[in-house]
Parts: structure tokens; sequence; C-alpha cells
């Protein structure tokens, strides 16, 4: 038990005593209705003890008043002594309690019970803010709603003020009143009559607009947006004029959006405001609950930021963040803007400190602003050291302000922090605690959604005894009370002893309670506000009651309230002044009232709209009279010092300044010049023929998933998203027509004032456009500057920008224009590229942010037939052209080559404009070519000749009219196309190609613009019949590509071209369907022909001006003229040739060659020593046999060039670009592989459980790591990069050292083999995946045990960490992939779709996204937040073992056992590049940190590295899309024939290579082709089971020959001619009559397909080779069976007859080709050296020779006597499956059809019985080829490159690059040389020539 404090104390004052008294009987009351009543008693006797030490202080009480107070007061105590006591049985105590308070005057006055609660109306109120420094912040919570309410339905009301609400809405239901359990009895008379009913929240109503009506100021906007959100039931709109205002508007979408207009307008005036001022913060801030998400959020972070980042700080910013923070809707503000916020503040109170006190005034207020928000949020885990305990410390020094006011501040938000837990929440120390103080706040917030009274008074009361039950409670009022008297005994004030009493130690229910009566006085439930003071446990403290105090000032302040509540109001202050027995008689308590009246006297007489300062006046008057001495003299005191500095929260109807809504409204109408800009583009866009485009996902989709564009682009537009469309496509497929129609179909659904305004920008045509360009577009439009400011601030835009490449940009237009940031333009843009024109990383040149979400792409395809047909019908309707329909169609159909070109919209444009000029339609059409650059003369002349037409109809001045004549007179067409090659040539000269030409008359005078565009002599007639447009001053050619023909017409205009010439050439045919050449393949001309000389060309031709490799338009213009023009060919020639001792000329070269190369031209055993040609592009170029001895290759792109057997002897080849990196050899299996974070190191883990580790650099082994007992699976390397981990068949997870090596710990626990090991991104956490079926979480440092996760129901086979660290994902031979969070270790998702194992997983670098690879050969994509699948990529053709993301996470790899590893876009899941090149299965892929790299590990012992860029275009060239299968010589050794997988047979000239005729059919593989003798027909066999014949001369298909029940392998026709043979798969040969197609003999007896058939010499019988291992011999008259030739111990899949007809060669999958007797089938040599499967047999016309092809790849040429192998041609890339022969007088030609779908032509060259064979020509080529290319001194190789070439078949000792030393020895050179240079100047010495090129050469390096 606890003493008695009357024996330890001495007596207090009375009234203190009395206090002290009820305060125990309070706390006896509170322990007794817990059941503690030991402890009940001790407050008891406490209570009585003080009680009875009253008799001398009301005798020695000198005031009447005084003493009747304290008997009052010590009789109303004794009645609670008496009514306690009896509750806990103490009924004898209880009634002399009862009598002593009869003796102290207490009679049986009538009581005030609290059973019922008068009704609710919660409200949306704009009209009254709750002190800043109580207030309730409730709207990020959810609707709050009642649990225990009123008997009728609460209704919402619109209020509207000075302040914005803290809550938007709140609807709650009708439930019946319910009575309190124990009610507090308070003596009516000591109350007054005030606060007896609910009024409605305070409203100060404004006019209401018309439509459209200008407003008043901001606060009329608050108004109107406060009714229109209102609900229909609100008191506001039935009691006023109100209701048909919001009616009328509600139905009035044009004025609504008028209004929420104004309201964003004006957040973006207050943005963009320099100053900002109070008046401005103020005026934003009351907008808070009407702004959207956006708005209000960019608002929050400019307040926090001007806040965070001012010098001094800034209270109007301070008190705007706080009203923003109390206004915000639900969802607006999140935890961590409350937690950014509050750090703020504290930073500012740290720094502030030395500062004004009123400062750290205003910063507290906004302090307990946030922390009220935070405890409504529940925000919980603040950081203790920083945030909690650093604030909590600084709130604890307040305690030592000598300011009352600040102290309570300072307990207020103490209190508040600690509804606020740190990450070390205090309460988890004491369970019981825990739980009572939690019940106690849960309970809070529960009845405060309603504020039912008994509810919430029971959660205050939880947080009560909360306090480690009576004891604590006892200590704690025990130590207030001994401080209290302490600080009064030794003198101190009043002021000091409020200080040091407050709490700052533990939760308090005052501080629960004074949010309640906040969210009551909101809703103006002022009955229930009096009835919660009354009743509150707290009733008496002094925190609660200043609290309450400081809302009562504030209400009587504010005049939207009126009069008579805020006369009750000061009633009710006076009744806390007044009535001691029940408020106490706190001193400072009465000064803080005395000081509010103060305050609102002085308010009467200063405020605009006063409160009466009589009832100010008259309260404080009355309360002067009242009260003892000392109150008498607090009251005197008061008066004297006047009021307080800290006001009261004064509101008021606002004046009506220059406000940021009166700045908003006086904007310039942009309305109407924007009407007449829309009827503007809608006139220009005139009667196009337009045909909605089709398009694919980006470039590396596939050609065949198509989707409509425009729907494409209407989903973009539709996204709140989506930012940038990226639109790709080729010269003239239509994106510049397609921009124009999205900006037409735009301007056509504009709406005014909301709607989004397209603007289509000519990128071209704006200066630097990555500045400002749509302030400088509208400009154009002749929009004022005030005008763009509008329209910046108040709308958005569908930007579309057209022809980036046409600008020559390389810059990101969105974030250099500074797009969608806070202030800028509000866009989504559109903007369109070449595809040929960007990089090969384009997308950072488009993408917006890093969010590739943000990003779309797509590329125009070509026209498909139908889109042809329907433009070609609407062009006719349009057009009106010669031509009808059907005229059209038939000459489309019959001219082979321009069925691609007219696929492009533009070149399909041209066509038909001038088709009817370039032929007849009534002629046979089958042989007519016509090419690109035909179009376009054509189109020109007629352009030109139409104008002639029109100028000669035209009324000119005289003048015109002479120069007109002159130049009809001399050609007007010739004079037009010189004026225009000229103008282009000059384009690019002076302005680098840039299409538009802006032309000023004065600025221009005398410079080369003038000479085309002035208004003088010739220039205007030939400027006005060009196909040019102008804009204002601007001209430019109607399409790019026109440009760029005029341009290379000036490199080579054919009838020009004869001036070059020493001796004339034959009449040059112009480029038209008569000009097709084919050019021979030499580089010199033939012995009988006159040699062709060229004269030396100069520094000044347009080629050596620069490098046009980026212009690949022009150079696919040079190269059908270099293809059709033998003269140009032999000019570009002559520039190579020039090059080789002049170098000036070296530009001139690299563009030849790079044309030459493009145009198909061969240098194939070609003279090239010497020539300089640095950066040309020889990209898929043929060199075979080519002699470059010392020429300059620097920086030149190699890249699948055929260089084998070149000599490259002492050439310069520093930066060469061969596209392919060396691959690695390893000892064992390369299972796993995995680059380091900086990229500089790659490790891989073997077979034979060793690790090794490579340096990228160089590719060299740095170190071998050796302590895993089997395979390794798995390695990781750590994000630091100083840690490896890896994981192996030996159950182990091993940690080593990246710098020594050196192992480190091993991590143990796994029961079987570890398949996956990934470091988590913080490094702190490694994942193991193993076959045990878990996955296991280790700690690095340690090597500790964290977490096993178990889940999977087979072997894990992979696990990966997301980007975050938060998520693990595993993928598991179960089929399934697993997420788990990496904290708890607990399951988050199950990814099912899989039908197989799952092999592999990886995380997107966004973490929004993972990819799986799995045995049912598909990669799989979900979403990794909701778990859903995404695309599901298919294309392999076994198991996916692995998958990576590439670091921009715009690709993945995936390596499988196919043997390939593909890449895919991770958009749209559309495939890409297919690597090659392994030789057993891909085990393992990874990324180099750049991204531009993938290292790939096998089951072939290898590691390969690949380029992930794709190659740049090489030579236009026609060809196979699939393997080729067979070959065939026309009798006439003119032409070859191949039949491939792709389905079409193709003709080729032999002499060139060039293609001709495909012919189309077949419905399946194409597997044999062969000729008539008379070479007029072809037979072709294939999958599709018929034999097809055709027309060699015009391609037209004849018989189809059906009959086969399978697959037709093979087919021949016999000598004569009549009959053909055909072998199948249904086990037959068939014979069939060529003339009619009829069938003759079927040849049965193979009991195996048939693969092979051939005719002998005499046609009198029929060799066929079989899958039974088998070569059957037929008779071809009668059919029937000859001898059957057995050996082969495999397929036979070729058979042939010598030309004798004697013998019969057979090649087998056995790998041996056998030779046999036809007479006799007797055996001859076998032919034995392949490796693989022998694929197809020729004998040589001679018969002396055979060839066989193989599927290891090579052919293999042999003695047909003796069987011995002759020549090995090698470097094909498939299988050999088909081979033919030719003899001319002096060479014997080879051609080959191989699985790599090329036809090659090899020369076959014996010199004294050796053989070699020289490639002529290849139908294309796809891949680097430099076996036997000799590199002896190369200069300048990469030590990378040297190593690939080595590896590739390259020999000789190349010289490496030159080191640093070396640099610093060619920098010493430098100086030397320019030293020189400066002597000689100084000297002014004549220098020769010599010495001069002699300081060029040491420079030249």
């Amino acid at each position: 038990m606890f003493n008695k404090v009357s024996s330890k104390r001495s007596p207090l004052p009375p009234q203190k005593e009395l206090e002290l008294a009820n305060i125990y009987l309070e706390q006896g009351r509170i322990v007794s209705e817990e059941g503690k009543h030991e402890i009940a008693l001790v407050l008891c006797e406490e209570a009585e003890a003080s009680l009875s030490q009253m008799k001398k202080g009301v005798k020695a009480a000198e005031a009447v008043q005084d003493v009747a107070d304290l008997r009052h007061g010590i009789a109303c105590a004794f009645v609670k002594l008496s009514k306690l006591l009896d509750e806990l049985k103490r009924q004898e105590r209880a009634k002399e309690s009862y009598k002593k308070a009869q003796e102290w005057g207490y009679s049986e006055v009538q009581k005030l019970s609290i059973s019922t609660l008068p009704s609710l109306e919660t409200a949306v109120s704009i009209a009254i803010q709750p002190p800043l420094e109580a207030s309730v912040f409730v709207a990020a919570q959810p609707s709050l709603k009642t649990t225990k309410t009123t008997q009728r339905s609460l209704k919402t009301t619109a209020s509207t003020a000075v302040q914005p609400p803290l809550e938007t809405s709140d609807s709650v239901a009708t439930q019946p009143a319910l009575r309190r359990s124990a009610t507090i009895d308070i003596d009516v008379s000591v109350i007054g009559d005030f606060f007896v009913q609910d009024k409605n929240p305070p409203v100060i109503e404004y006019k209401l607009p018309e439509p459209d009506e200008r407003l008043v100021n901001t606060h009329q906007l608050v108004y109107c947006l406060g009714l229109l959100k209102a609900p229909p039931s609100s008191e506001d709109l039935r009691q006023n004029s109100a209701l048909s205002w919001v009616q009328a508007t509600r139905n009035n979408e044009d004025e609504q959006e008028r209004l929420n207009t104004l309201t964003t307008n004006l957040v973006r005036a207050f943005i963009r405001d320099e100053l900002k001022g109070p008046t401005a913060i103020a005026e934003v801030a009351c907008m808070a609950p009407f702004l959207n998400r956006d708005d209000f959020r960019c608002l929050l972070e400019l307040f926090i930021g001007s806040i965070e980042k001012s010098t001094l700080l800034d209270i109007h910013s301070l008190e705007g963040l706080a009203k923003l923070v109390q206004g915000a809707n639900e969802g607006y503000v999140e935890a961590a803007d409350l937690v950014k916020i509050l750090g703020v503040l504290n930073t500012r109170l740290q720094t502030t400190h030395a500062q004004t006190q009123s400062y750290i005034y205003q910063l507290m207020l906004a302090v307990s602003c946030v922390l009220d928000a935070m405890a409504d949020c529940k925000v919980e885990g603040l950081d203790r050291v920083t945030l909690h305990e650093c604030l909590s410390g600084y709130i604890d020094k307040l305690k030592g302000s000598a300011d009352p006011h600040m102290v309570y501040l300072a307990a207020y938000a103490f209190q508040a922090l600690e509804c606020v837990p740190d990450n070390e929440s205090p309460w988890q120390a004491t369970k019981r605690r825990t739980g009572n103080v939690m019940q106690g706040v849960f309970s809070l917030v529960k009845a405060v959604k309603g504020l039912d009274i008994d509810s919430f008074l029971q959660g205050i009361q939880h947080i009560e005894d909360g306090l480690d039950g009576a004891v604590k409670v006892f200590q704690t009022l025990q130590d207030g009370y001994n401080n209290v008297t302490a600080l009064v005994d030794s003198g101190q004030g009043l002021f000091e002893a409020l200080r040091d009493a407050l709490s700052f130690d533990s939760k308090r229910s005052w501080y629960s309670a004074l949010r309640g009566l906040d969210r009551v006085l909101r809703d103006g439930q002022l009955s229930k506000f009096r009835t919660l003071v009354f009743e509150a446990p707290c009733r008496r403290s002094l925190a609660f009651q200043w609290g309450v105090c400081q809302r009562l000032g504030d209400l009587a302040a504010n005049t939207a309230w009126d009069a008579e509540s805020r006369e009750d109001a000061l009633e009710f202050l006076a009744e806390i002044y007044q009535n001691d027995a029940v408020w106490g008689h706190h001193e400072h308590i009465k000064q803080k009232i005395l000081d509010i009246l103060l305050h609102l006297q002085q308010q009467s007489e200063n405020a605009i709209q006063a409160f009466d300062s009589a009832t100010a006046r008259k309260v404080l008057q009355r309360l002067g009279r009242i009260g003892d001495k000392a109150k008498q003299a607090l009251y005197s005191d008061c008066l004297e010092q006047g009021p307080s500095k800290h006001p009261l929260k004064i509101s008021q109807p606002p004046s009506a300044p220059l406000t940021l809504l009166d700045r908003v409204q006086n904007k310039p109408d942009v309305e109407e010049d924007l009407r007449k800009l829309r009827q503007q583009r809608l006139k220009e866009r005139g009667d196009a023929v337009y045909i909605p485009p089709l398009a694919k996902a980006n470039l590396k989709a596939s050609d065949d998933v198509l989707f409509a564009l425009t729907e494409k682009v209407e989903e973009f537009l539709a996204s709140t998203d989506q930012k940038v469309l990226l639109l790709l496509g080729d010269s003239g497929s239509g994106k510049s027509t397609f921009n124009r129609e999205i900006e037409h179909k735009l301007w056509l659904k504009y709406e005014k004032v909301k709607g989004r305004i397209p603007l289509y920008i000519n990128l071209s045509a704006i200066d630097r456009p990555e500045q400002d360009m749509i302030a400088k577009q509208l400009r154009k439009f002749e929009l004022s500057n005030s005008q763009i400011r509008e329209l910046k601030a108040q709308r958005k835009f569908v930007l579309i920008c057209d022809g980036y490449d046409e600008s020559q940009e390389k810059h990101n237009l969105y974030t250099t224009n500074r797009l969608n940031q806070t202030g800028e333009w509000q866009v989504q843009m559109v903007v369109s590229c070449r595809s040929e024109y960007i990089g090969l990383d384009y997308r950072d040149l488009f993408q917006p942010s890093n969010d590739i979400t943000e990003f779309q792409e797509a590329v125009i395809a070509p026209f498909s037939r139908a889109q042809v047909d329907d433009y070609l019908a609407k062009y006719v309707i349009t057009k009106a052209p010669l031509w009808t329909t059907k005229q059209y169609v038939d000459v489309l159909d019959q001219i082979p080559s321009l069925q691609e070109l007219i696929k492009n919209p533009f070149l399909l444009t041209l066509s038909l404009e001038v088709l009817p000029r370039l032929v007849d339609p009534g002629n046979n059409l089958t042989t007519t070519r016509i090419t690109r650059v035909a179009l376009y003369d054509e189109f020109v002349g007629l352009w030109l000749e139409q104008g002639k037409k029109r100028l000669g109809n035209k009324d000119l001045n005289p003048q015109a009219r002479v120069d007109f004549d002159r130049l009809t007179d001399e050609g007007f067409t010739q004079n037009g196309i010189s004026f225009l090659k000229d103008m282009a040539s000059a384009i690019y000269k002076n302005q680098a190609g840039n299409p538009v030409v802006t032309y000023s008359r004065k600025q221009d005078h005398g410079k080369w613009k003038e000479a085309f565009f002035s208004r003088e002599n010739e220039s205007q007639l030939l400027l006005e019949a060009s196909p040019l447009k102008r804009s204002g001053i601007q001209y430019r050619f109607i399409h790019k590509s026109l440009l760029e023909y005029f341009f290379a017409r000036s490199v080579f205009e054919p009838q020009e071209g004869k001036e070059n010439s020493v001796q004339a050439a034959a009449p040059a045919r112009r480029g038209s369907v008569s000009s097709i050449f084919s050019f021979d393949d030499q580089l010199v001309p033939d012995k009988d022909d006159e040699p062709v000389t060229t004269q030396p060309f100069t520094a000044d031709h347009p080629l050596s001006w620069r490098s046009f490799m980026a212009e690949p338009s022009i150079l696919d213009f040079l190269s059908e003229r270099a293809q059709q023009e033998p003269l140009f060919k032999d000019q570009l020639l002559a520039m190579i040739e020039q090059s080789k001792f002049n170098k000036a000329m070296r530009k001139a070269a690299a563009n030849a060659i790079t044309i030459l190369v493009r145009a198909g031209v061969r240098f194939n055993g070609a003279d090239l020593k010497g020539i300089q040609i640095p950066r040309a592009d020889l990209s898929g170029g043929q060199f075979d046999s080519a002699q470059l001895e010392g020429a300059d290759l620097r920086m030149a792109n190699l890249r699948n060039t055929w260089l084998r057997q070149a000599d490259f002897s002492k050439a310069q080849m520093a930066g060469v670009q061969f596209g392919e990196w060396p691959y690695l050899q390893e000892s064992s299996e390369v299972l796993c592989c995995s680059y380091s974070p900086n990229g500089k190191t790659c490790v891989f883990g073997l077979a034979n459980g060793t690790i090794s580790v490579y340096d990228t650099m160089t590719w060299t082994k740095t170190h071998t790591l050796q302590e895993h007992t089997s395979s390794v699976r798995s390695v990781a390397y750590s994000p630091s990069g100083h840690q490896i981990a890896s994981g192996s068949d030996d159950k182990t997870v091993r940690l080593w050292d990246t710098q020594t090596g050196e192992p480190g710990p091993v991590l143990s626990g796994h029961a079987k083999a570890v398949k996956s090991v990934a470091y988590s991104p913080s490094g702190h956490q490694i994942a193991s995946g193993s076959y045990d079926e878990t996955v296991r979480l280790w700690d690095t440092q340690t090597g500790a045990p964290v977490h096993v996760l178990s889940g999977h129901a087979n072997s894990v086979k992979s696990v990966a960490y997301s980007p975050s660290g938060h998520q693990i994902a595993s993928g598991s031979c179960d089929k399934t992939v697993r997420l788990w969070d990496t904290q708890t270790g607990a399951p988050v998702h199950v990814l099912s779709g899989h039908t197989d194992f799952v092999n592999s997983v990886a995380y997107s670098p966004s973490g929004h996204q993972i990819a799986s690879g799995g045995d049912d050969e598909t990669l799989r994509l979900w979403d990794t937040h909701t778990g859903e699948p995404g695309p599901v990529l298919s294309g392999h053709t076994d198991y996916v073992v692995s998958v990576a993301y590439s670091p921009s996470g715009h690709q993945i790899a995936s390596g499988s056992y196919d043997k390939t590893v593909r890449l895919w876009d991770t958009q749209t899941g559309a495939p890409g590049h297919v690597l090659s090149g392994h030789t057993d299965y891909v085990n393992s892929v990874a990324y180099s940190p750049s991204g531009h790299q993938i290292a790939s590990g096998s089951y072939d012992k290898t590691v390969r590295l690949w380029d992930t860029q794709s190659s740049p275009p090489g030579p236009v060239l026609s060809g196979h899309a699939n393997a080729v299968e067979s070959v065939a010589y026309s009798p006439s050794g003119h032409q070859i024939a191949s039949g491939s997988c792709d389905e079409t047979v193709r003709l080729w000239d032999t002499q060139t290579g060039a293609p001709g005729h495909v012919l189309s059919g077949h419905t399946n593989y194409v597997i044999s082709v062969t000729y008539s003798p008379s070479g007029h027909q072809i037979a072709s066999g294939g999958y599709d089971t018929t034999v097809r014949l055709w027309d060699t001369h015009t391609g037209e298909p004849g018989p189809v020959l059906s009959g086969h029940a399978n697959a037709v392998e093979s087919v021949v026709y016999s000598p004569s001619g009549h009959q053909i043979a055909s072998g199948s798969c249904d086990k037959t040969v068939r014979l069939w009559d060529t003339q009619t197609g009829a069938p003759g003999h079927v040849l049965s007896g193979h009991t195996n397909y048939v693969i092979s058939v051939a005719y002998s010499p005499s046609g009198h019988q029929i060799a066929s080779g079989s899958y039974d291992k088998t070569v059957r011999l037929w008779d071809t008259q009668t059919g029937a069976p000859g001898p059957v030739l057995s050996g082969h111990t495999n397929y036979v899949d070729s058979v042939a007859y010598s030309p004798s007809g004697h013998q019969i060669a057979s090649g087998s999958y056995d790998t041996t080709v056998r030779l046999w007797d036809t007479q006799t089938g007797a055996p001859g040599p076998v032919l034995s050296g392949h490796a693989n499967a022998v694929k197809s047999v020729a004998y040589s016309p001679s018969g002396h020779q055979i060839a066989s092809g193989s599927s290891d790849k090579t052919v293999r040429l042999w003695d047909a006597k003796s069987g011995r192998c002759l020549v090995v041609v090698k470097d094909f890339h498939g299988p050999i499956n088909g081979i033919a022969w030719k003899a001319t007088h002096d060479d014997i030609y080879l051609v080959t059809g191989c699985g790599d779908t090329f036809v090659r032509l090899w020369q076959i060259i014996e010199e004294k019985g050796i053989f070699q064979s020289l490639l002529k020509w290849s139908s294309a080529h796809n891949r680097l080829t430099v076996s036997g290319a000799s590199m002896e001194d190369a200069q300048g190789l990469s030590r990378v490159n040297m190593r690939l070439l080595q590896q590739y078949g390259a020999v000789g000792d190349p010289k490496p690059a030159k080191t640093l030393q070396t640099a610093g020895n060619i920098m010493s050179t430098v100086v030397s040389a320019a030293s020189k240079f400066e002597q000689l100047r100084n000297s002014k010495m004549t220098t020769s020539l010599f010495t001069v090129n002699s300081l060029i050469q040491q420079l030249d390096v």
C-alpha cells in the first residue's frame, strides 16, 4: 500500500487541494471499473485526506465568492467520493462522505445525465479550418463511417469560405441512439445555456456565375466547385438558390470543363509565379480539395522544395504546405510524402534554432499538422535515430521555453509523435500495455469516423489504462503534483509550473480527445462538442483545457460562423474561467482565456467584417468582476500586458486584390486563331490518295506479324502513360503521308477549349528543333508570344514530328525540349524517321525516360498487293489518268521487276504517273525490267514537261517570255534537270544535305542560294516548273528522295559521262527499261575490247566532299546507276585506282567502292594493291583472292565479307570492323557464364569442375579457380564485382575473391546438386537453387543460412533476384516459376504455363517482367506484380536452357539445345537475329554490361561472343530465303537454275550472277531442278508430290505432273528430252512424257525413299539411289529392273553417270562416294574423305573428275580414274545439296547449291596437276569468311581481331595496334613536324612538294 500523501507533505492552497482530490477521485473511478478495487480504495483515501485539509483554507478565503466556490466544490467532491465508495462495497464510509457533502452545503439538485445525443450532420466544409496545431487529417484515409450514431440519416452539405476542407465527403447511415454505460454527473447550476444545438458548418456565399462569366476571386471558384462536389441531398442545395445553378452546371459540360480548367491553370500560374507571395500561396492552397492528383502532387513537391531549399524560412510557404496537406483528397498524399515533409521540417528546426521564436513556433505548427496526418495514416517505422529521437529531443528542449504557447505546442507535437511509431516500437516491450494502448488508438480511430461518444470515450479510457495500471497513473500524477508543488514553493510562476508539468514521457488521452473535438467542430456538431468536453476523462487536464480554449477562440474569431455560435463560444470560455468546481483553478488557463478575449476585442476593432466588439468587451468586463484576489490580480496583469504575440486564426471574407485567378482569366484569345489554323490545315491536305498502312512492332520483328497502324496510334493517343511513338519506315514508305493523315483526323475531331491540339512539325524546317521547337512552329503559324504562353500553360498537344532524319538531328527531342515537365509543354509525341538513318542504339534518341512503357514504336510495312489494288482504285477515281484500272493491273502483273518496287507507296505513285509513258499495255511485257531510277527519270521528265506547258500558257512579261523561249529552244527539260542537279549539289555542299532551304533576298544576296531562288532571269521560270514546294521563304523538294536522286544524278549523268572519256564509248543508255546492263565481273576489259581510260578526278568531285555511308538512299541510286551504266562503273573503278597514288581521292574511293559493293560488283581476284578507302563499307562484299597489299582499310566495315585467300600484307587495318569476336576454346564443356558488373572480366563454369576467368579487353585467361569436385552449373558476380559465387553438382556454393582468385567460404546445406546461384542487388545475400527442390538464402559476409524456401515439387534449376531485391524468382522441373519475398521467405505467386521443365528465369532491368525458358522449347514472359502471363516466344526447336535480358531491357537472349542463340523483343515478343555457330548444345547466355555483346557457352567446349547489334545493309541482291537443295546448268551454260526450300525455283545469269526469273508455284520445298536438253524447259520436283514444268525464257508455268504419293526428291530429263524420270519418297520412279505430261512406266522395287535418279548418256538406262542403301538400274524402254548395286552402309542420296556412260558414282550417308560399272554392276573405287553424309555427286564434262558435296560443308574433287582427292573446297556454311559442272574453251566451272541459302559459282583452275578453286560469284553472302587470307605485316589490327582472324583460318603474322608507348612516340612526331612547319613559315622558304609530303607522311599515322 502507499503512504498517504497528507502525512508526507504540507497542505496546498485550497483550490489546488480541491483539484488534487478530484484527480484522485477521477482515477479511482477508472481503476474501479477495471476491477482494481484495492488501488481505488487507496485513491479514495488520498482524496478524503485532501478534502479534510481544506477547512483552514476555506476559512482563510477572503472573498465571499471564493468561499462559495470552494464550499460547492468540496460538496461535489464528497458526493463523488460517496458514490465511488458505494461502488466499492464500502457503504458505511459512503454514508459518512455523503453526510460531509451535506455539511458543505450539498442538496438534491437536478443532475445532467447524458444518455442521448442530438443528430449529426457531416459536411464537406470549406468554411472553417481547425487550428493548425490541433488539426485532424483524415483526407488520406478512406471515407469515415459512423458506427453508433443518431436516429436520423446524416446529411452532407457543401460549404465554403476561406479555408479548404479537411475531408471532402462522408457518408454515414442511420443507427439507433445508444446510452453510455456510465454517466458523468455535472451540476447543471454551474453550466450555461450554450452550444445546445448543432449548426450547419459556416458558409460564405458568393454570387453564382453564369456560363463563361468571369469569376470575382478564387474563393468564388472554391464555392462553386464545392457545390458541384456536394451530393444532391446537401442542405446547402435545398436551402438556397444553389440547387438550380448546380443542376444547370452539371448539365453543361463546357462550363464544368471551364471551372476545372481554371483550377488547373491557377496552379500552373502559381508555378510560373516567381514571387509566390502570401496572397498567391493562400489562394492556391485553398484549392487543394478540388485539384486533380497530378496538379496536387506538383504543388506538394513545389512547397516541399521551397521549404527545403530556401536559405531563410518562408513562413507563408510553411502555412501553405500545412493547408495543402490538410485539404488533400484521399490517396493524394502518401506515407512517404509525410515522412519526407517531416524530415524537411526537422532539418529546418535544427537549423532555425538560433533564429526567431516565431519561426520556431510556425515550424512546430507545421510539424504538428504533419504528425496529425501521419497518425491518421497509421504511418509507422520512422527512423528512430535520424528522425524520431532527433525530433523528440528537440521537442523536449522546448519545455524550457518561457512562452506557454510554445510549451503547449511542444506537448501537442510530442503526443502526436507518440502516435507515429519508430522502427523500434517502444510498446513491444510490454505486451499488456501494447494491447491496451493499441486498443485505445484503434477504438479512437473507429469512433472518430462517426464520433460515437460511447466508443470515443471508451477509447480515451483505454489509452489511460495503457499506462501500466493505476500504479503508473498514481506515480505519474504524484510526480506531476510534486513537480507543480515544488515549482510553486520555489517561487516560480504559473507558466513555469505549466511548462514542467505537461507530459513529455508517454501517450496521453487529451491528444486524442482534442482530435475528436476538431472533427465534430468542423462538421458543425456544436452540441456534441459540448458533450465531449464535459465527459472527457481528461477534462481537467491542463493541455486539454488549453486546446479547448484555443478552439473556442478560433471559432469566435471566424466570421463565417453565425453570431449566436460565436457568442456561445465566448460563453463557453467564460464558463471555464469562472466555474472552478468543474474545471479547476488553473491560472494559466484563465490567462489563456483572457488573452483570447483581448485578441477578439482587438480583432473587433480592426477587422473588415468585425465581430460585435461589445460582445467580447462585455464578457471580458464580466470576468473582471468575479473571483478572489488572486484571480482579480491575474485579470489586471493580463489587461495591462495586452494580448500575446500569438494571434487567433482569424477567418473572414477575403478581399479581392489582383490574384492568380485574375492572371489566369486575363489570357489572350487563342481559339479564333486555332480555328483558322484548323481550316488552313484541313484545306492543305486536299484530295490526297490515302491507304491505311500496316506496320510491324519494330525493326527486328517478323514481317509476317502485322497490325493496323492507325489503330496502334489511336491506342497510343488514348493512353495516359505512353509519351512517345516512334514511326520508322523506308524512304517513300508513307511516313509523312500517314503523319498528315493523323493530323487531319485529329483536327476533324478537335474540340474547342478542352481538345488536344494536333501540331504537325516538319523538323527539317525548324532551326535547332532541340530547343523550344513547339514555340518555333507556332510562330510560323503567326501566333503571338502571349498566345504561345497561353497555349503552353493551358493546353495539351499531339505533337507530330515528321522527318527526324531530314533534320539531321542526333538529339532526343523529347528530353531536350523538356516535354511534360512541370511548367513545360504537355504533349504526346509521334516522331517519324527513316529506318536506315538511325543507329544501332536508336531508342536512346527517342525514349522519354528509363520507363520503357512510355515508349512505343512501329515500322511501316511495304504495301501488300491488296493495298496496292486499293490505292490503284482510289488513284484512278481521284486523278483520272489516261489508263483504266484494268490496264494498270495488267501491266503491273506482267512486269516482275515492278512487283517489289510498288510495295513502296511513293514508288507506286511514281509508277502510276509514268507507266503510260514507258510501256504499251498491249505488248507482252514479261521480259521488261523497270528499275527505281528509271521511274525517277521518267517522273522528273514528265513533271518538267508539265511545268513547261503551264509556263507556256501563262501570261509572262516580255523579258520572262524571252527567257522562256531561250530555255525551250535549248531543251527545257534538260535545262530543268541541270538546274535541279546543281541545286541538289549545292544543298549537299553548303548545308550538308538539309532538305529545307531558307532564302532571304537581302541576307542571301551574292550567296549560293541566289542562283536558284532569286526572282530574276531564268531561275524563276525553272523554279516554278520544278518539283519543289514553298512555304513562305522556305523551299524543299516535294519528297526528300528527289533531292537524293538529283544529287546522285549530279555525281553521274549518263549523257555527260562521255566528257570524262578520252575515247568515246558506245552511246550511254538512260536509266529506263532499255538500260539493263550486264557487265563483266573482271575489273579489266577482255583483250579483244578496246581499253577505256578515264581522266583523273579531282578533289572537287561530289564523292570527294564527304563520306556518304550515312546516306543509304543516295548510295542506292548510285548503285543502280552502276548496275545499268558501264561507264559509271568504270569511273568508280578509276577513282579507286586513282586513290593508290592520290590521298586526296580517299573519300571518293571509299564512296566508290561502297557503291560498287552495293551494286553487286565482285572483286574476286582483283588487283587492289595500295588502294586508300578508309571508312568504306564493304559489308557483304566478295573479295575472294583479292590483292589488297598495302591498302588503307582503316575503320572499314568488313562485316560478313568474303575475304577467302585475299592478301592483306602490310595493309593498314586499324579500327576495322568485322562485326564478330573470337570464340574461346575450353578444355571441357562450358555450362555457365557471367560478366562482371564493370564488364572488364567474364567468368565461365566448366563440366570438369573448374572456373575460367577472362579479361574482356584481350580475352585472355587470368584465373582458373579449382576447388569444386564436380561440374560447375552456375556462376555469378557480386554487385560490387569483388566476389564470385559458384554452384556445383558437388552440392556446394563457393565464394571466390575476384582479384586474387582465392577461395572464400563454402556454403553447405543443399542435399543435392546446386544448379543456380544469384546475388541480391545489395550484395548482402545469395540465393541458390538445387535438385533438392529448395531455394536457400545465404549471408554473403558470414556464409550463414538465412531462409530455406520450400514449395517446389521437383528440382529447382534457376533462381534470380528482382532489381529491387525484394523478390526472388525460381524455375523448377515441376513446370512452374515461383516468386518469393526475400525478407520473409513467403511465397508471392506461382506462375504456371510451361508444359515441361523450367530451366531458366530472369528479371527485366525494370523489374516489371520475368522471362522463363523451358523444355517445352518456349520462352514465356510474366508480369511480376500480378503474375499474369504475357507473350509466349516460340522459335527454338529444342530445350530452352538459358535466358537473359539486355541491360536496356529491350531485348532477351535465349540459349537452346538446338545449338543457337536467339534474340527477342521484350515488348512484343517478336523474334530477332538467330546466332548460329555452336556445334553442340548451348547451355548459357549472358549480356555484357554495355549490352553490345553476348557470351554463350556450349557443350562444344567453346564460348562464343556475339554482336547484339544488327549489321548494316549490304549489297542489294535477291536470293533464296531458305536452303538451296538443287542446282543445274542450262545446256548453253548461260543460265543456272536453283531449287530451294523457300518453295521457289530461281534463275541466274552464269556470267554475272544477276538474278533472273523467280518460278513460283510449288506449295512446299523444291528439292530438284533440271534443264531439258534443248534448254527451253525446266522441270522441278518438290515436297508437294508434283513435278512442274516451266518455260525458261518467260518463266511461265507449264504442265503439272501428278501421280506420286509422297515428296518428289529427284527429276531428270532423258538425253532425247522426250521423257522425264522422277524419284519419290513413295519408293517409286515414275516416267513421264515431256510433251503431253502423260505418265509412263512406274518403276517399283526400292524398299525405301528414292532420293536420286539419273539417265545414262544413251538414254537406255536409269539409275536410282534410295534410302534402302542400294542403287538400282532400270531399262527405260520396258521399265524392267537391272542390277542392284549394293555396298553402301547407309542411305544413298545421289547418283550420276559418267559422260561415257561406263561408270556410275553414288554418294551416301556413309560418307563415301562409290563408283560402279554400269554394265556389270561391279563396284569400283570407294572415295573416302568426307566427314559427313555425301549429298550430291556430279561428273565433270570430260568425265575425268567427280565433284561431291557433303553435309561436312565441303566440296571434294576426285580423280574419276584413281579416286584420288584433287582439292577440297571449304568455307560453306551448310550442307552442299546440289552440284553442277560447266566447261568452256578455257575454263571449268562448278556451281554449288548450299543449305546456307546461297548459290555459288567456282572456277576450277589446274596448273601443273595442282587444282585450286576461285570463287567467281555468290548469290549473296552473310558471313565473314577469311580462310587462307594473308595478314602478313598487316598494321593496326587489335589483338581481339587478330585472334578472330586466326580462328577463321587467316594466315600470316600481322602487326598489332599501337600501344600507349607508340602513341607517345607519335605525339612526339606530331610536335616535331609542327615545329618544322613553323620553321618553314618563319623562314619563308620555298618548300618542295617532297618536303611537305614527307611531313604529312610523318603525321599520317
